[in-house]
Parts: structure tokens; C-alpha cells; sequence
């Protein structure tokens, strides 16, 4: 299954752009089996659609990026998402008390939203790390699979997107069977996973080559100043 476990939509993220049903649209088109909404410090969609739902063939999965004193933690199987900020290391046992799932988002994005260093202090209960964001410059990326690597985290793919045609640009593929956001969870513990990306209408794996991973840090700068 592929699936871009890190988007957002514009009911409860304000700084999105993108509705849920047109989000459903372009993950149809874009050949994702699934999508993750992780809203902004909430998970209020899970009012809308319980914490996963299949909408027009596609799995919808409802989590939240968490802003941490340290940075940016996505987390899923977590109802109650605290109302004030929390330390990383508050966060992460807290997710892990209920059974859920954590994965550092874009650890080494250069708008203070990550982790950073702190991945070596937290690595022991993250279950993985976003190594490479959709929305992040290759060199920062490639640091986050550096760093994930070197503490023996797996690596996920995700667009994080806040525009449309951003969806599903990167993506992780799993090996598991995934019906709903039990199945997710367990998938993200078995570790059985691996980012791709999409080149060329469809999903390759990557070859770690700094030319085919991201665009330059010019042309991301070009599209998005």
C-alpha cells in the first residue's frame, strides 16, 4: 500500500489550502491507497469521519502533527491531543502510553518546527522519522535519513502538503495489510515500510542519489517564495 501519511485540509488547519474531498480526488489520481490528515495540534476530523474512514476508495486516516517545545512529533491512536505544549519527551510517553505511534516530522526543516539534535534524545520512543518531507530542502532531508539511520529509526515518505498538487509527491509504502488506523498503527510498529517517491506518474523507489531525491534548493525556492 502507499500512502502519504502527512497532509493537511483546510477545516482545521487554517494555513491549508486544500479541501478533504478534492485531497480524496488527488489521491485517487495520484494512485496513493491512502492518505494521513494530521491537522495542527488537533485531530478534530475525527468528529467528522471517527479516526479512519474509506472515502471514494481511499483510506483516510485521522492523526496530529503536535508542536513540542523541541519540535514537530506526528502522532496517531492518541484521542485526547493536550491543550498546552508539552516537552518532546512528555509527548512521547504519553503517545506510548496509549498505544499509539510517533514519527519526528521534518526534523531538520529550517523554520524551528524540528526535532533537530533532539532525535538523539528522543529516538527511543519515536517510531520512526520523516526523512523526507515534501516540503523540505534535499539537504535537510537527507540529513533527517542521516540521522534516522544512525539510530536505527525507519524512514517514512510524506508530502505534508497544504496545496493540492503537492499531495502524494512523497509517499511510504507498506507491506501490511492496511484496512483502517489499527492496522496503520501496527504497520508503523512492524517497521515493515519504506519511502518512495513519484517520478514519472508512478512510485520508485529511491536511490539516495542527490539528483533524483528532491528538487534543488533554487527551485524549491523559485516555487514557493
Amino acid at each position: 500500500m502507499i500512502i502519504d501519511t502527512h497532509i493537511h485540509e483546510n477545516k482545521y488547519s487554517p494555513d491549508s489550502f486544500i479541501d478533504l474531498e478534492k485531497a480524496i480526488d488527488m489521491a485517487k489520481i495520484t494512485e496513493l491507497d491512502a492518505i494521513c490528515i494530521t491537522n495542527h495540534d488537533n485531530n478534530y476530523l475525527r468528529k467528522d469521519i471517527g479516526d479512519s474512514a474509506k472515502i471514494n476508495g481511499v483510506l483516510v486516516i485521522v492523526g496530529t502533527e503536535v508542536l513540542t517545545y523541541q519540535g514537530d512529533i506526528l502522532v496517531f491512536g492518541l484521542k485526547d491531543i493536550p491543550k498546552e505544549m508539552l516537552h518532546a519527551e512528555e509527548l512521547l510517553d504519553l503517545v506510548r502510553k496509549h498505544n499509539g505511534v510517533a514519527i519526528a516530522a521534518h526534523p531538520f526543516r529550517n523554520n524551528n518546527r524540528g526535532l533537530e539534535n533532539h532525535l538523539h534524545e528522543v529516538g527511543h520512543l519515536l517510531s520512526g522519522v520523516e526523512s523526507f518531507n515534501g516540503s523540505t530542502y534535499t539537504y535537510h532531508n537527507l540529513y533527517a535519513y542521516a540521522t534516522a539511520t544512525e539510530l536505527g529509526l525507519p524512514s517514512l515518505g510524506a508530502s505534508d502538503a497544504h496545496v493540492i498538487d503537492r499531495i502524494g509527491m512523497y509517499a511510504t509504502k507498506f507491506y501490511n495489510t492496511i484496512r483502517d488506523h489499527k492496522d496503520f498503527i501496527e504497520a508503523i510498529k512492524s517497521k515493515d515500510f519504506h519511502p518512495v517517491m513519484r517520478k514519472d506518474g508512478r512510485y520508485v523507489d529511491f536511490d539516495y542519489c542527490y539528483e533524483t531525491i528532491l528538487p534543488t534548493k533554487e527551485a524549491v525556492d523559485a516555487k514557493y517564495r
